[in-house]
């Protein structure tokens, strides 16, 4: 038995894998905490790695993110604070190579990223996932079903997926690409 669920394990992470090597077929969906700081950084390394060492909560990374495009919309910016509060500051070593390379590959998942490798394996990622209307405490809620619990998922994924999760979800059945629906 835990053969087999290892084996299902390597084959989820290798669909998961095929699903972001896809890139923009989840473009319908909205940025993560990631892409919006990678965005605010604007491509210069040294205001990644300077961000990635900043330590804040959610109101003064929102009040941060404000500061730098005040052309983000609200959910954009809860999303990408709620992001930073739960996954900055990192580590020294990352910082440095972020400071270096600028590579937003170097930072955590976002509650997207999560969501696109984890969801979509066991049910529809429409009806399953993205048509639900939850908080954060619902969306943390799911992870106490049986088949949730085992999901491999540190608590801090599990928060990030949450918070995006309430702050984006849901979305319009016509938002989604048919062969995501159902």
């Amino acid at each position: 038995m835990v053969e087999g669920r290892g084996i299902a394990i390597c084959i989820a992470a290798l669909l998961a894998g095929a699903a972001l090597a896809q890139g923009n077929a989840f473009d319908f969906m909205p940025p993560g905490g990631r892409d919006i700081l990678a965005t605010l950084a604007e491509g210069d390394p040294g205001k990644l790695g300077q961000a990635a060492a900043r330590a804040d909560d959610r109101v003064g990374w929102a009040d941060w993110a404000r500061a730098l495009a005040p052309d983000l919309d609200d959910t954009q910016i809860e999303t990408f604070a709620a992001y930073a509060a739960l996954n900055l500051p990192l580590s020294g070593d990352v910082i440095a190579q972020l400071s270096e390379n600028g590579d937003p590959g170097l930072l955590p998942p976002d509650g997207k990223e999560l969501a696109i490798q984890q969801c979509q394996f066991c049910h529809s990622f429409f009806t399953g996932y993205l048509a639900h209307d939850r908080d954060e405490i619902g969306w943390k809620g799911t992870f106490k079903t049986p088949f949730h619990a085992e999901i491999s998922m540190t608590e801090i994924e599990r928060d990030t997926f949450a918070s995006y999760s309430a702050l984006n979800l849901p979305l319009a059945i016509q938002d989604v690409p048919p062969e995501l629906r159902f």
